[in-house]
């Protein structure tokens, strides 16, 4: 009898082994809508990409306010997912928590500095993409007063409003740079209320980091007639005639990159960067407004982006505000 229970042990453990060696499914959780049109929107093209080419099975829990992060990640895990991925800075520490209690699972954070042996975060060079948006921004206005508008003051957030502020700078050192925290990531109203007050102050092109706040900050410019840059997906839609060009964030390439590492047996705990070099970050088309923008800006930004690339151009992550 001791037999039998010792092989029937053993063979219960090597299939614990082989479910979390081959995970069949994945969860997604996000602070806003799941079609915001931005941030979140193409988080959920990533985890569909990444479903298809590997036959996951998978949910996407919407609009997690951040003090609700780690219970998210706890009833996920609880019903079964193997790999759960929250998107956004906040949900780096709640992933390091619940990881513990669920060393079978994996347990994922975008945008995040936080790991454990079974976690990790993987981080977008979005600083790099904000750069470029600084460049066009500063190059295309009239005023020399530019704005940018940010969703909470977090390093993620952070670190592109000053990247934004550090090309605005090279472009010309005299122009100036208005920039606002708004305190939340889905609200819309206050998006716009803060395009407006930026306007208002005489920025002439304004960029959003506010997720689906952001949005109504696109709106007000519409309303306003001032160009402005979209964040996270390629925004044009929103306001055709005055959206010059989006940072755009392929999530697919995120992970695919991480599940990849749990198929292949190399994944390890850690933070990864990913940035322009390995197409994780690019920026939108010009698409209408192409003949608007000088030959020699888009000169400008496509030798950039090139000097980005081969490492020539390094930009700094700064995660503190600045004056």
């Amino acid at each position: 009898m001791k037999k039998i229970l010792a092989i029937a042990l053993v063979l219960v453990l090597a299939c614990c082994v082989m479910a979390q060696a081959e995970p069949t499914s994945m969860a997604l959780s996000v602070s806003g809508p799941a079609n915001d049109q931005g941030w979140n929107a193409v988080a959920v093209a990533g985890l569909e990409a990444t479903a298809a080419k590997f036959g996951l099975t998978t949910t996407i829990i919407e609009n997690v306010g951040i003090a609700d992060s780690e219970a998210v990640y706890r009833q996920l895990a609880v019903e079964g997912y193997d790999i759960i991925i929250g998107h956004g800075y906040q949900y780096g520490e709640p992933a390091v928590a619940v990881s513990e209690e669920f060393p079978d699972k994996y347990f994922f954070a975008t945008e995040s500095d936080c790991f454990s042996e079974n976690g990790a975060s993987y981080v977008m060079a979005c600083e790099q993409g904000a750069y470029i948006m600084g460049l066009l921004c500063a190059s295309m206005s009239e005023s020399k007063i530019i704005g940018v508008i940010g969703g909470f003051e977090q390093p993620s957030i952070t670190k592109e409003l000053e990247a934004y502020k550090l090309a605005a700078a090279a472009v010309d050192p005299e122009i100036q740079v208005l920039s606002i925290y708004i305190n939340s990531f889905t609200d819309t109203n206050l998006g716009y209320e803060a395009a407006m007050a930026l306007i208002n102050q005489g920025a002439d092109v304004v960029y959003q980091v506010a997720n689906q706040a952001g949005n109504g900050a696109l709106k007000a410019c519409e309303e306003k007639g001032v160009y402005c840059c979209g964040n996270s997906y390629d925004q044009n839609s929103i306001a055709p005639d005055y959206v010059l060009s989006s940072t755009i964030y392929n999530m697919d390439q995120v992970m695919i990159t991480a599940v990849s590492s749990i198929m292949d047996g190399t994944f390890e705990g850690g933070v990864y960067n990913l940035g322009m070099d390995k197409n994780v970050v690019e920026i939108a088309p010009y698409h209408a407004l192409d003949e608007k923008i000088p030959q020699e800006v888009k000169d400008l930004i496509n030798d950039s982006i090139a000097k980005i690339i081969s490492g020539e151009l390094e930009i700094p992550v700064i995660s503190t505000p600045t004056k």
